[in-house]
C-alpha cells in the first residue's frame, strides 16, 4: 500500500528560480521538513543557509552545477562540485553540456561529465546528470544515457526547469530503458500535481524535482487517510 510518506520521499523540493530571497530559500526548507521530503536542491549561493536550516532534520542537501545551461567549462564545473560538497552537499544536479551533445562531441560530454562524478565520489557525494530532453532527439537522449551511465552518473534526469519544456512520461520510459538497474531516472519540470508524480514513479522515476511540494503532499495525505492513494 502506497503512503504518503513514499511520495516524500521521491520528492527534491527545488529552490532555484533566479529572484528567490534568502527569506524564500528559509520558507522553503521549513515546507521540506514539514514533509520531510528526500533532499531540498538550492542555489549555489544558499547551500549555506539551507544547511543551517535543514541541520538535524536527515534531509539532503543538493545544488546544482553548471545550471542552467551546461556551457561552464569542465574545470569551473569541478570547482563547483568541490565547493559544494565542502559546504555539506551530498547530491549534485549537473547541467550536461547538451550543446556539445547536439554537435556530437561525445567524448567532451563524457569527459565533463566523468570529472565531476569523479570529484563528487571521491567525496561521497552523488551525481545526477540533466539532459534537458527539450533540446534533443530520442536518439541523442539515448546516447546521453548511455555516455552518463558510462561515466559512473549516479542519476539521469529530464531537465533544469528552465528549457523550453520539462518533464513528459514518454521521456522518463526512454530514460530508464536505455540505463541499466544501477542508474536512477528523475523527473523535473512542470511536475504540479500528485497525479503527475505518480505518472512518473509507474514510468521509472524514482525522484522527482518539485516547486509544488507543498500541493504534492497535501493530496498525497488526502489521499492516504481515505485509502485511495494506491
Amino acid at each position: 500500500m502506497l503512503k504518503a510518506r513514499d511520495i516524500a520521499q521521491m520528492i527534491d523540493h527545488s529552490l532555484l528560480r533566479p529572484n528567490m530571497t534568502m527569506d524564500d530559500v528559509r520558507a522553503g526548507c521549513e515546507i521540506a521538513r514539514r514533509y520531510d521530503v528526500a533532499s531540498v536542491c538550492v542555489r549555489p549561493c544558499d547551500v549555506e543557509i539551507a544547511r543551517q536550516c535543514l541541520e538535524g532534520s536527515g534531509i539532503a542537501l543538493s545544488t546544482v552545477i553548471g545550471f542552467p545551461h551546461g556551457t561552464h567549462t569542465t574545470a569551473m564545473k569541478v570547482a563547483e562540485a568541490i565547493e559544494a560538497i565542502a559546504g555539506g552537499v551530498v547530491e549534485l544536479d549537473m547541467v550536461m553540456n547538451y550543446a556539445r551533445l547536439l554537435s556530437e562531441d561525445f567524448d567532451y560530454v563524457a569527459q565533463d561529465i566523468r570529472a565531476v562524478v569523479e570529484a563528487a565520489h571521491s567525496r561521497g557525494a552523488i551525481v545526477k546528470v540533466i539532459l534537458e530532453n527539450c533540446y534533443l532527439t530520442d536518439e541523442l537522449k539515448e546516447k546521453a544515457c548511455q555516455i552518463s551511465e558510462a561515466s559512473g552518473a549516479d542519476f539521469v534526469k529530464t531537465s533544469t526547469g528552465f528549457g523550453k519544456s520539462g518533464a513528459t512520461v514518454d521521456d522518463v520510459r526512454l530514460m530508464r530503458s536505455s540505463t541499466g538497474p544501477k542508474v536512477r531516472v528523475k523527473a523535473a519540470g512542470g511536475i504540479r500535481s500528485l497525479d503527475a508524480a505518480l505518472n512518473m514513479r509507474k514510468a521509472g522515476a524514482v525522484r522527482i524535482g518539485a516547486t509544488a511540494t507543498e500541493v504534492i503532499m497535501e493530496e498525497a495525505i488526502k489521499r492516504e487517510q481515505a485509502g485511495t492513494l494506491g
